[in-house]
């Protein structure tokens, strides 16, 4: 779970926030309790036993005292045998160490007077509601003398005296009071439907508040979480941004994007889970079990036995959940790379009638995906019901108990029945968080991957870099050895090479012997394995990145434009740059002449992967913005191989323009990007098998004569 604790890092910041919903989750706990609860003081009135201010009265005597008190229901009051059971209270537990075990009182004495109200030769018996309201209100006194019955050995009732210490008032008895002085104390039929309306009012307005603190509690819920994704978002992106090169190599950059879009969603449903679910409903069961506590303690233990096995049983789906969840995750960033692919080349697919195909590896992809899901499906299915089963035995025993209890008379009907809402609401409650463990391994497993890239190294830098000036003198591969990560040999093998600041090199050679490779460590998009490359006798290993990057334009032969404007993307290399200076860097590209006859101009969209330009506009647009960068070192990799052949001339007027007195590298296959190069370095192999002018090469080196037979002439 320490993945997922880091996520923790961005929502302790909104501290207040928390307080909030913490507030909040406590304050609904407490309301649905109270509301679940009302059912006893309904049960009271409804089914003809003692009544509010009777039950009141009753509770706070017996946490008063320290004892249980049977009061008799409707039947046993009118039956005709027993006329004596509406004078007295009969005791049926006596709690250890209380004040009614420190006055001798036992199990089945009936107290029959208390306080002021006792028995005496001109009054015979007490109404058992009098002894209660004197037992619950009296105050400012140490303790009050009770008078009771018990049978002797031989079965005869003996009158007794004792004196009861009167212990504290419960916290609610004052509360509890004053609300019932809306309710009159006496049975009558009008009497009860007052206290039932009464009740009913008092459950809307608990309700209403009820619902209220939910919509705090939910809304900022979503704020915390909304809020720290996106931060959470923001800093991954950031730091991939400065991962080298070849980490997107490695994993892909589709692999990148799915850790940032679907993982974050998935981490985002666990910790709303977490600040959600996971708080409120056990603090709802918490306060159902301590109502369901306060009616019967021994049967709610006897309900939890049960939460044990519950939480093993959750153990063991999460850790299935946390495995099934990771590999459905890699499947989702296989499955956005497959589609990215497909569709992005949806004209190569076409024709080549190629559509079969795709369909059947993503098919495959697919099928892979919906196999983890299914196992995901499975653990999520199997939680409920398992919860279920094992808290309908625990209750199945308690509700035994219970049933036993009651017909022993220790434990009056409306408090069985109380119980069993409070203990089934409590079951509802575990219920409902069944899924929470199942949640959560799935977040956490979804910010592993999330901080996979937040815990790769960024690109090396120096603490004690300097900053590089402008080239100004020349540019040295040292004994350059390269190989990529995972690769069995070397792609640069013993490279040594020295250009002179203000020279053009153009870079020759089969494919795959390590032209791209080469102009790529210039701007340290990879770092050498073994030797130096020098810019102006500085290793660029000991300066900054950014000092290094600034002085390098780049073009590719993969056109690479962004979702904005025209002027925007010509402007990237250089932000802040003025619209004439934009304008001036597309003429001289050739570009301005088609981007002019836009109806928005360059303001025009260029779109998702340039959608509505051609590749030779597109390839001109970029080397705008090379053009506006004005560098001091040019990188261009095949830049003109978009580009048509009746805007070919124009666009190497411009090249050859833009390098003139600035050191370029130009990698390229035709002939007339080729021959004009100061230096043409020809390379097979990962290594330099030879370097000079264009008339020396063709007397020289048979590679260059194959290559300029076979590749670079143009042909006629």
């Amino acid at each position: 779970m320490n993945a997922l604790r880091r996520v923790f890092e961005y929502v302790w910041p909104q501290w207040s926030r928390l307080v909030t919903i913490v507030c909040s989750a406590v304050l609904i706990s407490i309301l649905f309790s109270v509301s679940v609860v009302t059912v006893l003081p309904l049960l009271k009135v409804m089914m003809g036993e003692e009544g509010l201010h009777g039950w009141v009265n009753r509770k706070i005597s017996e946490n008063r005292y320290g004892m249980n008190l049977y009061v008799p229901d409707k039947a046993e009051l009118l039956d005709p045998n027993n006329p004596q059971i509406a004078y007295h209270l009969r005791v049926v537990a006596v709690k250890s160490g209380g004040s009614a075990e420190k006055a001798g009182l036992r199990c089945d004495d009936l107290i029959v007077g208390a306080g002021s109200s006792l028995v005496s030769d001109k009054v015979d018996k007490i109404p058992s509601g009098v002894l209660l309201r004197e037992m619950a209100t009296i105050s400012e006194v140490g303790s009050i003398v009770i008078q009771y019955r018990r049978l002797d050995e031989r079965g005869r009732p003996q009158m007794a005296t004792g004196e009861l210490r009167c212990g504290g008032r419960p916290f609610y008895a004052d509360y509890a009071q004053r609300l019932l002085r809306f309710v009159p104390d006496d049975q009558s039929r009008t009497t009860k439907k007052k206290a039932v309306l009464f009740i009913i009012f008092l459950l809307a307005i608990v309700t209403v508040i009820r619902c209220i603190c939910r919509f705090y509690q939910d809304y900022t819920v979503q704020k915390v979480v909304s809020t720290s994704l996106a931060r959470l978002r923001e800093d991954t992106f950031r730091h991939a941004m400065e991962l080298p090169v070849g980490f997107f190599a490695k994993d892909g950059p589709s692999d990148t994007v799915s850790r940032l879009i679907r993982d974050t969603a998935s981490i985002e449903n666990g910790i709303k889970v977490l600040l959600g679910k996971t708080l409120s409903e056990p603090l709802k069961a918490i306060g159902m079990i301590a109502c369901a506590m306060w009616i019967d303690r021994n049967l709610t233990l006897v309900f939890l036995l049960a939460a044990p096995a519950s939480l093993l049983a959750l153990t063991k789906l999460g850790r299935k959940m946390k495995r099934a969840t990771r590999k459905s995750l890699a499947n989702w960033a296989i499955m956005l790379g497959k589609l990215k692919e497909a569709i992005g080349s949806i004209r190569v697919v076409k024709v080549y009638n190629q559509q079969g195909y795709e369909g059947a590896n993503f098919e495959t992809i697919n099928r892979a995906l919906l196999k983890q899901q299914f196992r995901i499906a499975k653990v999520d299915a199997s939680a409920s019901p398992i919860l279920e089963t094992l808290g309908m035995i625990g209750g199945s025993v308690g509700l035994a108990f219970a049933a036993q209890w009651v017909y022993k008379g220790t434990m009056q009907p409306s408090d069985f029945f109380t119980l069993l809402v409070l203990l089934g609401a409590t079951a509802d409650s575990f219920r409902k968080t069944s899924d929470v463990w199942n949640r959560v391994q799935e977040a956490n497993a979804a910010a592993e991957r999330v901080f996979h890239i937040l815990d790769e190294p960024r690109e090396i830098q120096k603490e004690v870099a300097v900053e590089l000036p402008p080239l100004a003198e020349r540019i040295e591969f040292r004994d350059v050895v390269f190989t990529y990560p995972g690769a069995e040999k070397p792609m640069l093998k013993g490279i040594n090479l020295s250009v002179q600041a203000g020279h053009n090199v153009a870079i020759v050679g089969p494919n795959g012997s390590g032209k791209t490779t080469l102009a790529n460590l210039i701007p340290r998009f990879c770092d050498v394995d073994s030797g130096q490359i020098l810019i102006d006798g500085k290793d660029i290993r000991e300066v900054t990145l950014f000092s290094l990057r600034s002085q390098i334009g780049m073009v590719t032969q993969d056109v690479v434009t962004f979702n904005d404007t025209i002027a925007a993307n010509i402007a990237y290399g250089k932000l802040g740059a003025t619209r004439q200076e934009i304008v001036d860097a597309a003429k001289r590209a050739f570009a301005d002449e088609f981007i002019s006859l836009l109806p928005r101009g360059y303001d025009a969209l260029i779109g998702e992967q340039g959608a509505g330009l051609s590749g030779g506009q597109l390839q001109r647009i970029v080397i705008a913005r090379a053009i506006l960068r004005n560098p001091s070192i040019l990188i261009f990799d095949e830049a003109t191989s978009q580009v048509d052949a009746d805007s070919e001339a124009k666009i190497h007027v411009a090249i050859e323009e833009i390098m003139r007195d600035r050191t370029s590298f130009v990698i390229a296959h035709r002939f007339s990007t080729v021959v004009k190069a100061d230096v043409i370095v020809v390379m097979d192999d990962g290594r330099i098998v030879s370097q000079g002018q264009h008339e020396e090469l063709m007397r020289t080196c048979p590679l260059y004569q194959s290559l300029y037979e076979t590749q670079l002439i143009v042909p006629a």
